[in-house]
């Protein structure tokens, strides 16, 4: 069992059949930091952080409209929306809404905050057809173990490596499948005064499976699933990344070093090597994965 998977008492409550609905009653997960409240903040110039204390969810704003990236679980809909209107931002300014990958923990709200701000949803090409499955995507590493979500019907499809304009805001797209095949990082420049940083919001790199499935990365059928981590890898060493945002903030620390910023060290956050040292966590992911399937290394 994987630590995202929803707890209940017997674990009688099937995955496949929780609520889409973003009022559905909550559940219960193995982190409570997932629905944790967290207050808002400046990441840096124009991003903020508005998701809970253990599931990011970020706001990029202009004078043009805002863009959001990630939704986090369905039950966080409503802490989401009044963090970006604790900022001073209204709702209706999103016009456009970013993934990560499609899994619950990061899409599941996203219908819902598509449908109360009006924004596009836009994705990568792989990322969208599973968001328009609700999480029912047969070629997920996790599929029939990881919870649906609600189906997103209309989602535009974006381009590897394209950028995504809004007024003066620019998004580049990476494409880094592993975790899901349409697995995403996305960068942008932010800046304070004179001083401009590279911004790179990088998916998760964990290669999990459904502990049900026949789900190999070493399959000899499918090549390209190791051969597209290690572009992943690639693509991750390279990226322009002062500031690292990943959607589970824990696996940085990010929160963390937010608190150290705010007490007195001003450049906490600021990590040029970042995403180096996250493509060699990647690589040291991998090479634990192909071990274990190889029957070289224990499970645990």
């Amino acid at each position: 069992m994987h630590p995202w998977i929803a707890l209940s008492a017997g674990f009688v409550l099937s995955l496949a059949t929780q609520a889409n609905a973003a009022d559905a009653a909550p559940q219960h997960y193995s982190n409570a930091a997932w629905t944790q409240p967290q207050k808002p903040f400046r990441i840096y110039g124009n991003t903020y952080y508005v998701g809970t204390r253990g599931l990011s969810a970020i706001l990029v704003t202009s004078p043009a409209g805002n863009i959001l990236i990630d939704g986090t679980l369905p039950e966080n809909v409503p802490q989401i929306e009044a963090n970006i209107r604790a900022l001073g931002f209204r709702l209706e300014d999103i016009k456009l809404i970013l993934n990560s990958h499609p899994h619950f923990d990061h899409a599941g709200g996203i219908g819902a905050l598509a449908h109360d701000s009006g924004a596009q949803v836009a994705a990568s090409a792989k990322a969208a057809k599973a968001l328009k499955l609700g999480g029912r995507d047969p070629d997920d590493p996790q599929y029939g173990e990881a919870a649906t979500f609600q189906k997103i019907a209309n989602v535009r499809v974006v381009a590897a490596d394209e950028t995504v304009k809004l007024g003066p805001l620019a998004l580049t797209m990476h494409p880094t499948p592993g975790h899901t095949p349409g697995g995403t990082a996305w960068t942008w420049r932010s800046c304070e005064g004179t001083r401009c940083l590279s911004m790179a919001y990088v998916d998760s790199i964990s290669l999990f499976t459904a502990d049900h499935g026949d789900y190999r990365y070493t399959d000899p059928a499918h090549p390209e699933r190791i051969a597209d981590f290690r572009g992943t890898i690639a693509t991750l060493a390279k990226l322009p990344c002062d500031i690292m945002i990943a959607p589970h903030p824990d696996s940085i620390d990010f929160i963390e070093k937010v608190a150290q910023r705010d007490a007195g060290k001003p450049d906490a956050l600021i990590d040029a090597q970042a995403c180096k040292a996250y493509a060699m966590q990647a690589q040291a992911n991998l090479d634990k994965r192909i071990a274990k399937e190889n029957g070289t290394q224990p499970a645990h």
